[in-house]
């Protein structure tokens, strides 16, 4: 089986690679590591991802594709973008764990929460719904379209 069709497997989710770049969604805890820490750095090494269904979304990205920013404390919003700049590679200070260099993007003017994802309608099957608990996971680029057009989201 092709690389791609694994992770399509494991992901159940669709998305797809437009011009060999897909979109993932990947949580972080602000008061841990937040979006204005990603901007001050430049470039981070994505680490801390032990579940394994969050581990096979993060062996599934490549340089290129596109990471949205979430912050799950206080009010869970999407706040920002970085970009994939290495390929996943194992976690060597945890064994069960891979990571991803991601680089800073951008920040969105207005972050874009939970409750207005919710409140759309639209996405009850995607995994940030369905899935509170997930960390990581493929983002549908229906979803990338609609945070363009309702929320004026800057996203490559």
């Amino acid at each position: 089986m092709a690389r791609d069709d694994r992770a399509y497997s494991v992901l159940r989710t669709s998305y797809f690679r437009v011009g060999g770049m897909a979109y993932f969604l990947a949580k972080t805890e602000p008061g841990v590591y937040a979006i204005a820490d990603l901007a001050r750095e430049g470039e981070t090494v994505w680490d801390g991802v032990r579940n394994a269904q969050a581990v096979g979304v993060i062996r599934a990205m490549r340089p290129g594709d596109i990471l949205l920013i979430y912050h799950s404390g206080g009010e869970a919003a999407i706040v920002g973008v970085g970009e994939i700049t290495s390929a996943a590679r194992p976690d060597p200070r945890e064994e069960r764990s891979w990571v991803v260099d991601v680089r800073y993007r951008g920040m969105f003017d207005r972050p874009v929460t939970l409750k207005a994802v919710k409140a759309s309608g639209r996405f009850a099957d995607f995994a940030l719904v369905r899935q509170g608990r997930l960390s990581t996971m493929a983002v549908p680029d229906v979803f990338v379209a609609w945070l363009r057009a309702e929320h004026g989201a800057a996203i490559p």
